[in-house]
């Protein structure tokens, strides 16, 4: 009996062990479901400024891709993941990261969606601390929903909005590099 007890958890281990992905201190699941879509993990990496992990981001299509100018451009549901791992995450520095990330994703010219940015940027006004988990869905038919530690804290309408969004860590000019590759499964 002892031996059956043994091998049950360690195949219970093994099952919850794949059905996650370690990205430096932070373990994101394989798979999340969202506006009723269930979404797989597409790639994660670590967000890094200068030498310290600031973030791990994970993410969630449908289906595995690595065109980051359709991943964008798709309306369809996916998600993003952002798992706070350094106490140097405020909010004031995520609303600023914020901004310049629109500004890179729209060139400089964000005027249209100036209103949703700022209304964006209020989800955020909340403090923020080290373990905190944002979840960043653009769902189908509704629009961009955030959640913090999964209580969902607004949502945005706007197919338009998705894009420029979604352009801060996967367009030309990304928050950072090496996590756009990660997401996009390149490395």
């Amino acid at each position: 009996m002892k031996k059956y007890l043994l091998a049950l958890v360690a195949v219970c281990s093994l099952t919850v062990s794949q059905a996650q992905t370690v990205v430096g201190d932070a373990t994101l699941p394989n798979s999340v479901t969202m506006g009723g879509t269930e979404l797989i993990l597409n790639g994660a990496g670590m967000r890094e400024k200068v030498v310290f992990d600031l973030y791990a981001g994970g993410l969630y299509l449908v289906s595995k891709k690595s065109d980051a100018a359709a991943i964008i451009n798709a309306d369809e549901t996916m998600a993003l993941k952002l798992d706070i791992v350094s106490g140097m995450v405020s909010s004031k520095k995520m609303i600023g990261a914020v901004d310049d990330g629109f500004d890179a994703s729209m060139n400089g010219n964000t005027s249209s969606l100036d209103a949703k940015i700022e209304q964006f940027k209020g989800f955020f006004s909340d403090k923020i601390v080290k373990t905190n988990v944002f979840d960043i869905a653009y769902i189908k038919g509704k629009g961009t929903v955030v959640y913090k530690n999964g209580k969902e804290v607004g949502s945005i309408a706007g197919l338009d909005f998705k894009k420029a969004l979604f352009g801060i860590w996967l367009g030309n000019d990304p928050a950072d590099d090496d996590l756009k590759d990660a997401m996009l499964g390149k490395n």
